[in-house]
């Protein structure tokens, strides 16, 4: 116990993950967790459970026919610890058991959650059980009573099954031979209810609460009113962007009805960001369509949620402070307030890392595998951005390639300022300032 305290919080979180990862991985890697009683190589579990753990999407193995009920079991398991974290798992346990929650298990849970206030963190790990119950609960009883006349019994079971999955922005599904969702590119039920899951598991537990408890745009926090704007400017526009590029495409939207185009756009509008369920053909997709798409999954969801890319809010303090500039302002401001210089460093930081990794991890894909710079560019992207979008590289790629994808589904939802932090911490922190210079940028 006095091991575990000596790591920050930073660490602890990192850490988590990887524990999770491998335990899920030894767990796929059982005879009883296939269809056919074979085992399952360490590499492909270990991408299974990294993928899962950090609630992506990517498979190397049908989801749906090779794995049996256990296995399938302790995937949902894992995409629902990797999504709500083990930190607030195992606040929950101690709650139950009515154990005592000392600081530095509270500083976890503010790491975990990323909030800036350790105050009410305890208070919030109970909120957020209670909304995920009730939010997985509702849509996996709709989703099953929509299943059941096809599938019986086996149909309330792939219910609350997608119910967690799309919740938790990991785009995981049982409907075999990689089809994803696309059976139900026109149906309403699915559609709807599939979207509002990824995007309430995209929100932020913050976010929600904010909202349930003030339930007036003007009260909200600043925070919540940026995801808020944010996220409806990215689906709508998202929406009307994919339905103009794809509207001709035979392969796609041109076969379909308009109810049913509309409903296509919408999903794929609202998965990149970042669930993974699809419900058309990806491969058929226009490139400008699939360049649109990878900024999507780039920009991913909001902090503190499920899910993963930059984040919204980081993408808008991008575009706020190339306003900025062009207005020749000193201080970027939003609906009344001032950002302040540490969070515009740290949103530059952010995507400037994430930049930097994709390009690498690009370059390292088209130098070991035969696929083009969008292909590969595509995966990448999915994978970092914890989306689970996938053209099939995936499932034919070696074994260099696969640790570079689960690198990267790693840094992706673990978060590189998360990484950054956990690397940097106990280093002393130097006091030395040095004269000012100025250097010629643009």
């Amino acid at each position: 116990m006095n091991q575990i305290k000596r790591f920050s919080p930073s660490q602890l979180i990192a850490l988590t993950f990887v524990g999770l990862i491998l335990a899920g991985a030894l767990l796929l890697m059982l005879p009883c967790a296939s269809a056919d009683g074979s085992s399952l190589s360490f590499v492909d579990a270990l991408f299974t459970a990294t993928s899962a753990s950090c609630v992506t999407g990517l498979v190397v193995v049908d989801t749906g026919t090779y794995f049996s009920l256990f296995g399938q079991l302790v995937i949902i398991a894992l995409i629902q610890l990797g999504g709500l974290g083990l930190v607030l798992f195992a606040t929950l346990f101690s709650v139950i058991m009515r154990k005592r929650i000392d600081l530095q298990s509270r500083l976890n849970i503010q790491a975990s959650l990323n909030q800036n206030e350790l105050d009410g963190v305890v208070r919030m790990s109970l909120r957020i059980a209670k909304y995920t119950a009730v939010i997985e609960g509702v849509f996996g009883t709709l989703l099953a009573i929509r299943f059941y006349p096809q599938y019986g019994i086996r149909g309330i079971y792939y219910g609350y099954w997608h119910s967690v999955s799309a919740f938790c922005n990991a785009g995981f599904d049982l409907f075999g031979h990689y089809q994803s969702l696309t059976a139900y590119v026109g149906d309403p039920v699915v559609n709807l209810c599939i979207c509002l899951l990824i995007i309430l598991g995209g929100l932020g537990f913050a976010v929600m609460r904010d909202v349930m408890e003030k339930r007036n745009f003007r009260q909200l926090k600043l925070h919540s009113k940026m995801v808020l704007v944010s996220t409806v400017v990215l689906i709508a526009g998202g929406t009307a962007v994919i339905g103009l590029l794809e509207r001709d495409n035979p392969g796609t939207l041109g076969s379909l009805t308009g109810s049913e185009a509309f409903w296509a756009s919408f999903m794929q509008s609202v998965s990149p960001r970042t669930a993974g369920f699809n419900t058309l053909d990806l491969n058929s997709l226009r490139v400008p369509t699939m360049i649109f798409v990878i900024m999507l999954m780039f920009i991913g969801a909001s902090p503190a949620s499920t899910g993963g890319g930059i984040k919204t809010t980081t993408f808008s303090l991008l575009l706020l402070n190339i306003w900025q500039v062009v207005r020749g302002k000193e201080e970027c401001e939003i609906f009344g307030r001032r950002i302040t210089g540490e969070t515009m460093f740290q949103a530059f930081a952010i995507a400037s890392m994430s930049l930097l990794w994709v390009f690498f991890a690009t370059l390292m894909l088209t130098c070991l595998e035969d696929t083009s710079f969008l292909y590969a560019a595509f995966e990448v992207v999915s994978a970092y951005a914890t989306v689970g979008l996938s053209t099939g590289l995936s499932q034919h790629i070696c074994t260099a390639s696969k640790i570079i994808l689960m690198l990267s589904m790693y840094a992706g939802r673990v978060g590189f300022m998360t990484f950054a932090l956990a690397l940097a911490a106990n280093k002393p922190s130097g006091h030395i300032h040095y004269p000012k210079e100025n250097i010629i940028i643009g």
